[in-house]
C-alpha cells in the first residue's frame, strides 16, 4: 500500500467519507492547470522552479473557481510548486466541504533539467538555431517564442518543427521526457481511482501543462499522438465522471 492510501485511511476515520458518501453511484474529478506565471511572461523555461502567478494568472484561477463554485469538492491535490498550490487555494476557497489539500509531486511539471530558469532567447544564443540535432535531441523548440519559432520554420520547415515539438521520449539534459512524466502521473492515477472508489469523494487536481497531458489521455481515452497535440488552457477545468 502506498503512503497516500495509508494517509487516506487516517483521513477517512476523521471525516467518515465512506459512510457519508455511501449513496453516490459516481464521483467527479476536476482537473485544471495553474494560472499564467511570471516565467511564462518572461519567456523562461520553468519546470521545477517556482514562479508566481501574474495578475492574469490570478484571473485565470478565479475563472476556474467561479466555474466550479456550484460543485462539491471533498479532496484536493496539488504539487509542491507555488503556482499549483496557489491556484488550488483560490479554486477551493468557496468549498468549505473540502477538508484536505494534499501535496503529491507525481503531479509536478516536467523537469527541464539544465534549461530551467533560462530565457528562450538566452537558449537560442547559447545553442544556435542552426543546430538541428540539439533541437531534435533536447525537445527545446516547444518553448521558442514566436520570432525564434518563425525563424526555425524558415530554416528547417514546418514538419521538422512539429516533429520536435511533439517528441514523446526526448529528454532535455538532466531533465524528463513526457514519457517519464506519464509514468509517474499514471502511478498517481492508480491511487486516485482507488481513493475515489473506496471513499466516493469528488476530487480536484491542480496540475501543470505537461502533467495534465497523461491525465487527459487516460480519461479521454486518447492515443499518445493525440495526447502530444493537446493544448491545455490556463482558465478551464476538465470534469470527468468515475463510476463507484
Amino acid at each position: 500500500m502506498t503512503y497516500l492510501l495509508s494517509e487516506m485511511e487516517v483521513l477517512n476515520r476523521k471525516y467518515n467519507w465512506a459512510k457519508e458518501n455511501a449513496r453516490r453511484k459516481s464521483v467527479k474529478v476536476f482537473v485544471f492547470r495553474h494560472g499564467h506565471t511570471s516565467f511564462n511572461e518572461k519567456h523562461k523555461f520553468c519546470g521545477w522552479k517556482n514562479s508566481r502567478l501574474t495578475k492574469n494568472g490570478l484571473i485565470d484561477a478565479k475563472k476556474i473557481s467561479r466555474k466550479l463554485r456550484s460543485e462539491k469538492i471533498d479532496l484536493a491535490f496539488h504539487s509542491s510548486l507555488s503556482r499549483s498550490r496557489r491556484t488550488m487555494e483560490i479554486v477551493v476557497g468557496f468549498h468549505k466541504e473540502c477538508h484536505k489539500k494534499i501535496c503529491d509531486d507525481r503531479l509536478i511539471e516536467r523537469c527541464y533539467g539544465d534549461l530551467q530558469g533560462k530565457t528562450h532567447s538566452a537558449y537560442a544564443k547559447e545553442c544556435g538555431e542552426n543546430d538541428l540535432k540539439k533541437y531534435l535531441q533536447w525537445h527545446k523548440s516547444q518553448y521558442l517564442d514566436y520570432n525564434h519559432s518563425k525563424e526555425f520554420v524558415r530554416k528547417f520547415g514546418e514538419r521538422d518543427l512539429l516533429k520536435i515539438r511533439r517528441s514523446y521520449s526526448a529528454r532535455p539534459p538532466n531533465g524528463e521526457s513526457i514519457k517519464d512524466v506519464e509514468k509517474r502521473v499514471n502511478e498517481f492515477l492508480k491511487d486516485l481511482l482507488k481513493i475515489c472508489k473506496l471513499y466516493k469523494v469528488n476530487v480536484a487536481l491542480s496540475v501543470h501543462g505537461n502533467s495534465m497531458r497523461p491525465i487527459r489521455k487516460y480519461f479521454e481515452n486518447l492515443s499518445t499522438k493525440e495526447m502530444m497535440h493537446l493544448e491545455n488552457p490556463w482558465d478551464k477545468a476538465f470534469v470527468y465522471e468515475v463510476k463507484v
